[in-house]
Parts: C-alpha cells; structure tokens; sequence
C-alpha cells in the first residue's frame, strides 16, 4: 500500500553539520542565515519558511518567509536573530500557495483575453474554504476576507471579480492562512549553539601561577598571582589561564627538565595531579586556600578579565581515584595500574583513566568528570582548557559538554588537541567551544594562506572556532627559537590578526627562548621547577603586546574570523591580507615580514573594487602600528618591512569624502 508522499524537494540546506548530526555555532547577537534549494514538479507558486525556537523551551514555532535569490537554481535564503545564549533549533518548511498559484494562472488567462468564469468559482471557493477553516484566526483577517467575498458577489463583471480578488492585502492573508496541505518539513531538525561573544573574541595570557612570585625556591600564591593582573590587564589581555592548580602527586615525581631524579624540594610537574590534600577538586596548598583562589577569581573580574582554569584528566599515583577507584585505570595482567606512555615517552607520575572501564564503572567515571567541571562552574569559573581531549572518547566529549552547557550555557571549552586534523575538527564539531590549531608550525606564507583559509572558508568555520597560541609550556617553535625578538614581534601580530582569539604563554612578553638543544622544548621549564621571572627584563615587547592588543580592541573588524581574505603581494616573504566588519565601517589591512632576518619590499594590491573606492579616488592606510600616514590612489602600493624595526605593519583604511566644500573623514 502506497503512502503519501511529500512533493517538496529541500536540499543543501546550509549551515548543517555532517547531515545534522552536529550543531553549527554562532554567538549571541548574531543573525543565523540559512540557504537551502527547494522546488517541487510543476509550475505552483510555493511559500517557504524558516522555523526556528528555543530547544529547551520547546512549545510552537517561530517562522519567517525565506526569500529566492536565486530563481535558476532554487535557492531560498531568511534569517532569525539570536538574542540568547543557549541552543535553537530550526528547520525548513515548503508547502504550496493554491491561492496565488490559482491567481497566476488565473491572470495570465484574463490578461490574455480568455473567459476566466469557471477560474473565478474556483477562486472563489478558495477564499471561502479558508475563511470556514480559519477558526483561531485573527478577528481581522477573518473580517477582511469576508468583506471580500460580498464585495465579489455584488461585482458584475469578471474584470472587477478580478481587480477584487487580486488585492495585495487579501493575497497576503490567504498566503499566511495557506492550508499547506502538501507540506514537507526538512529532516532532521537542525541546531545552532549560540555561546556568548568570549567564544569568538578574547586574548588569554597563560601564567604558571606558581611562577609569579619573587621568593627562589618557593611556590608563589594567588596572592602573587593578583600582584601581576595591573601588567597584564595593561597588555591588553582578557583571559588568565592557569595551568593546573591542584595538589602534585610524590609517587615518580619528575624532577628538573623532566628528569626521572627529584630533589626533596623540587614541586613536581602540575600535570601529575592528586595527593593526600585531594585530587581535581581541591587546591595545591602552596597556592593558597579557596578562599584565595575566590579572591584571585574576584580580582580578575574587577580589571575586566575572566579566568580560565586547565582540565587535565590525568591522576598521579596518589590521587584519591586510585584507592577509591582502581577500577577507573587501566590494569596490567598482574594487577599493577599502568602509567601514561606516549611511546618513547614514559609519564611514569601520571596514571591515564580508562574511558571504556568494565561494567557500569564508565558511567560512574564519566558522571565524575561532569561533576568536577560543574564543581568549578559553582566558583565561578566558566572557561576551560582541556588537556589532550584527543585521547578520550569523542562521545564523551558530546555528552560532558552538552550536560554542563544545560546548567551553564556559558561555559566555554578549549580543545587542546594537536593530533590529526579529523579529530581536532570531530571534537569542535562534538561541542569544544574553541580548538588549538597547527598555527604554531605555520610559518611560510603558502601554509599560511592555505590553513587559514581552510578554517575561515570551508565546512569547519560553522564549528570550529581557532585560539591561535604563539607558544605554550611545551612548545617553542624553531622560528622563535631563532628568529629573537623580531619573529617574537611578527608570530604575535600574525595570532592577534589571523584569530579573533589568541594566546601567549607567559615569557613570550620576554622573547624567552633558551630550548633544550634540538627540541622545541624550554629549557628549565617551569613545568617541572619553580621560576622567578624578571618581568622587566631587557628586550621585553611588553608595550607592543599592549599596543597590537589595543588596535584588536579598537577595530571590530578584527573580532571575527571567517571575514580573513587574503591579498596579492609579490615577495614570497610578504604575506598581505585584510578583514571588514558586517556593516562595511571598519576595514584592516595587515602586513608582515614573514623573514625574521632579512628586510624585504613588495607592492601589495589593496581590493579597492570589492570595497568600492573608485580608481581615481584617494584614501589614506593609517598604520597603527606607527601611527603613520600613507595617502594612496589605485590598487598598487609598495611596502618596506625591516624585521629589526617592525615586522608587520596594521593599516586602518580611511577614506577621504567630499561634503560641503571641506574634507571629512570616513573611518573604515
């Protein structure tokens, strides 16, 4: 036996995500535009909708008209705001309009002089079923289409039967009380995240906190850590990431360098996490108390700034899991718990957890990882900094974050995952918020124009949000290993103009580079040892972070991702390219020397049709980074970039307009 079957093709509809599987992210205050083909046999004028609301609140639809841009291809666009942070849901709907498929034909029939008689019962009869079936219509509607039918029975002539029933206010009415009795919805519901502005605009500066005091030897507290805030709020910096404050595990604590020999008084490494004083949930006591952390927490948010706190899923051999729980571990034929290995390398003070544990073990492992991230939630800290999510289970993941987002919406998860690239983006699609990307590697000007346009161009930019480090604790690039305070200089305008979010670890402010020879690895790391730094140490870029940092907060423009093109430039060592906010008032142009040893000149092309300055029109780059002005004409200019002065230069277009005899000036 046959069943009904829906006319409607809907196809392509975009954003979508792996056929729906995942939700597509935006952030609040967004417009969410979606693009869908949508046809049917036939001739019949059709009505397609955009439905949209709030998944949690559940109830009726929201729905819009979708407009056809492009009749050839059937391509139909609308919109909907997104006014809060949580998750919507939305679909596509087609149905056909009898009452203006009728008149269509019905008027090409009159305007060709046929007898339209029988055409005209027809219609009428349509307007009269829709007034018997609009029950719960508006009483207004219901009056106007009444008043329509009796002025159609007094009309003498089909020419004014015609005039009558072709009214644009009556057609509009009829549409929205369409009976839509050929309806056909898309599937599956789709979804869009909507997370707060932070998820795509931010600067984080990532501090050990133990490393922020003055005394040799000795942890700092939080107490210290607040004493650094003024300086860092004043490089311009919004986001303090701390790596991992909890108790550090004695069982195999590894000792300078990473040594396997530990010295009664080395701290150990903060990965290693757990011990008498607690595991995740508790705080290192060199550090301070609750109460301290509270207090730390408290004085960020007074300068502006969030914290961010490091979630590493690792356990030493003395956390609380291990006796608690030993059925959270993996085991070795005879009994023993396995250490972390990532083959050469042996972690002999961590203990990895096991995801798929026996029985319902897993369940309550998983439920535990939740309830630390909701603990933390409840201290006021939204942001997190996942430590190698690539080695557990993407459903995990999906399943971790939605279950938080539910409570706290405005929790935000960096994935640090520089592994593959089918997992790096496979986590973003399962709910990371924002994803470490290979930028630190990223160094020539052809792997820069093909990465980035990669993650602002194609299918990953609807999920996948980039937090460009230009270094971390355990990695320093060769290109600031040899490069000194020029590629320090050009690596930070690159992350701050590439990403609307990115980070440094603290000592590159320094052009810190002392590695271990042959490793991108710091020498002496703070990872394993205590470190007093000089925070005003000679060569420092401290005021050119604050001032790359201040041009990111002043230009809108610069807090977007996916409006980054690039631009034509002759020298393969100049990369040019440039970002424009939505409503076209704010345009940025960047340049950089991309040789940290060498000067290098180039002509750039400036897209002067694509922002609609004429060929003889004259408009002046303001370079913000020298507060220099350079008056141009036409596409073409040169530009000079000596690395041991300035690396990169950021221009902010202005152009020159005309008024009442006098110049004034229209900022891009």
């Amino acid at each position: 036996m046959l069943n009904r079957v829906n006319p409607f093709i809907i196809e392509n509809v975009s954003p979508c995500i792996d056929g729906g599987r995942y939700p597509v992210k935006r952030e609040v205050g967004d417009v969410f535009t979606v693009r869908a083909t949508v046809f049917k046999e036939g001739h019949d004028v059709i009505v397609v909708l955009l439905r949209h609301r709030e998944k949690a609140a559940g109830g009726p639809w929201s729905e819009s008209p979708m407009t056809l841009k492009n009749a050839g291809l059937d391509i139909y666009e609308g919109s909907f705001s997104l006014p809060k942070n949580t998750r919507y849901q939305y679909t596509v709907e087609a149905y056909t309009d009898l009452y203006k498929s009728w008149l269509n034909d019905t008027t090409k029939k009159f305007d060709s002089h046929q007898d339209v008689e029988s055409e005209l019962i027809e219609g009428y009869s349509l307007i009269a079923e829709t007034l018997d079936r609009a029950v719960s219509a508006p009483d207004i509607y219901k009056s106007y289409i009444q008043s329509f039918l009796t002025a159609v029975d007094e009309a003498s002539s089909q020419a004014e039967k015609m005039a009558l029933m072709s009214d644009s206010k009556l057609v509009e009415i009829l549409t929205i009380l369409s009976a839509r009795g050929d309806s056909t919805v898309f599937e599956p519901t789709l979804e869009v995240f909507v997370d707060r502005v932070r998820a795509r605009y931010g600067t984080w500066y990532e501090m050990f906190p133990r490393s922020q005091g003055k005394k040799p030897g000795v942890s700092a507290t939080f107490k210290d850590c607040i004493e650094r805030l003024t300086e860092i709020r004043y490089m311009g910096f919004d986001v303090v990431y701390l790596t991992p404050i909890h108790p550090i595990g004695v069982t195999k604590r590894k000792g300078p360098n990473n040594s396997l020999v530990c010295g009664p008084n080395d701290p150990g490494c903060p990965y290693a996490i757990g011990s008498d004083f607690g595991g995740h949930k508790a705080i290192e006591p060199g550090l301070g108390t609750f109460e301290d952390f509270a207090g730390f927490e408290a004085a960020c948010k007074e300068k502006g700034m969030e914290v961010a706190i490091d979630f590493a899923i690792n356990c030493s051999p003395d956390h609380p899991y291990v006796k608690e729980h030993p059925d959270w571990f993996f085991k070795r034929p005879d009994g023993t718990i396995k250490y972390a290995e990532n083959p050469p390398k042996k972690y002999e003070d961590i203990y990895p957890l096991n995801f798929y544990a026996p029985g319902d073990s897993w369940k309550e492992l998983w439920a535990e990882m939740r309830d630390i991230i909701l603990f933390w939630c409840a201290r006021n800290v939204r942001i997190f900094r996942v430590d190698n999510p690539h080695t557990k289970p993407v459903p995990f993941w999906q399943w971790l974050i939605a279950e938080v987002q539910d409570q706290y919406p405005d929790a935000i998860f960096l994935s640090e995952a520089f592994t593959r690239p089918p997992m790096m983006e496979v986590l973003a699609k399962a709910g990371f918020t924002q994803s470490y990307t290979y930028f630190t590697w990223r160094n020539f000007k052809h792997e820069i124009i093909g990465y980035f346009t990669h993650l602002t161009q194609d299918e990953v930019s609807e999920c996948l949000r980039c937090n460009l480090f230009a270094n971390t604790p355990d990695i320093l690039p060769q290109i600031l290993q040899q490069g000194g305070r020029p590629a320090f200089k050009m690596r930070l305008a690159l992350a701050a103009t590439l990403g609307a979010t990115y980070g440094i670890y603290n000592g590159f402010e320094l052009c810190e580079n002392t590695a271990i020879q042959g490793k991108e690895e710091y020498l002496n790391s703070e990872k394993y040892d205590y470190k007093v730094w000089d925070w005003d140490r000679e060569g420092n870029i401290k005021d050119y972070v604050a001032r790359v940092n201040r041009i990111r907060h002043e230009n809108v423009a610069l807090h977007y991702n996916k409006n980054l093109r690039f631009y034509n430039s002759y020298d393969e060592n100049i990369l040019f390219y440039g970002k424009t906010s939505d409503d076209g008032s704010n345009t940025i142009f960047v340049v950089v020397n991309l040789d940290p040893f060498k000067a290098h000149q180039s002509k750039v092309y400036i897209p002067t049709q694509e922002l609609g300055i004429k060929d003889d029109e004259t408009y002046e780059l303001l370079n913000l980074i020298t507060d220099e002005w350079l008056l141009c004409k036409g596409q073409e200019t040169t530009i000079t970039l000596d690395p041991a002065v300035e690396p990169a230069f950021i221009f902010r277009l202005i152009r020159w307009v005309h008024k009442e005899e006098k110049f004034d000036y229209f900022h891009m």
